[in-house]
């Protein structure tokens, strides 16, 4: 059922929003002349790797910095791509993808490897047995991720001490009670977030507790603090952090 409601789904959305992502890839190509598509290599389902496509938002090359996480500020993003992001035109192309088969519509997001799922606990690598998916709860709570990571010096650690923990406890809880009824209810939620992201978070507390999340996780996807102490990693011992030679260290390993 679920194969049958993401190929629905995508055909629909690209079948309706072909316009919009015409017009999208035309002008990124006038811009600068060059593909308009980013080619990411991201982990699949069961730990391998794919390709998936996303229209491009940064200059050519940005893949290379050595840096993961995007905050709003990153000087990578062309003007044309802070448009594309703030109206997530940029994941249209990946609806594509659940086409192919490499993704869902609704799961956990693709992630990297490197400052990824190379630091996943043995709780957290659970969510590779989904496909990863276009949008999830996550995705709605943690909607301006690059506002929390701008200005930081190092966005991949603020990431994995700050947003990482949640987005992993909002994306098991998903594994654990998944079913085509909440893909349809994440998918109508993800278009109110875009327009009203207030509502969708009040409806995404509803869904957590509707779900039994525990009251720290409805908490925190109120969005009114984050506090790095509580955002230990499940299965993690304590909060993820840089040595002073910038090497990961052991603390957000398995209990």
């Amino acid at each position: 059922m679920k194969r049958l409601f993401d190929l629905l789904v995508s055909s629909v959305v690209l079948l309706l929003f072909a316009p919009v992502l015409g017009s999208a890839l035309l002008l990124v190509w006038l811009q600068d002349g060059r593909d308009p598509f980013y080619r990411a290599t991201r982990v699949a389902r069961g730990g391998g790797d794919f390709t998936m496509l996303k229209i491009r938002s940064m200059v050519i090359g940005a893949d290379k910095s050595g840096v993961n996480s995007t905050a709003n500020g990153d000087r990578r993003i062309t003007a044309l791509g802070r448009f594309i992001r703030r109206w997530k035109l940029d994941e249209i192309s990946q609806f594509i993808n659940v086409l192919r088969g490499d993704m869902s519509v609704v799961g956990p997001r693709p992630n990297t490897r490197e400052w990824g799922t190379e630091l996943y606990t043995a709780e957290e690598m659970r969510l590779l047995e989904l496909r990863p998916g276009i949008t999830d709860l996550a995705s709605i709570v943690f909607s301006d991720e690059g506002a929390i990571l701008e200005g930081a010096a190092h966005a991949d650690e603020l990431y994995n001490q700050v947003i990482r923990p949640w987005k992993s406890r909002l994306g098991l809880l998903y594994r654990d009670r998944r079913s085509v009824m909440l893909d349809s209810e994440i998918v109508v939620l993800t278009a109110v977030a875009i327009v009203n992201r207030p509502a969708a978070l009040v409806w995404v507390r509803r869904i957590l507790r509707r779900l039994g999340a525990d009251e720290t996780l409805i908490s925190t996807c109120r969005r009114e603090t984050l506090r790095p102490p509580d955002g230990v990693p499940p299965g993690g011992r304590e909060v993820f952090r840089l040595s002073a030679a910038g090497q990961q260290e052991a603390g957000d390993q398995p209990a």
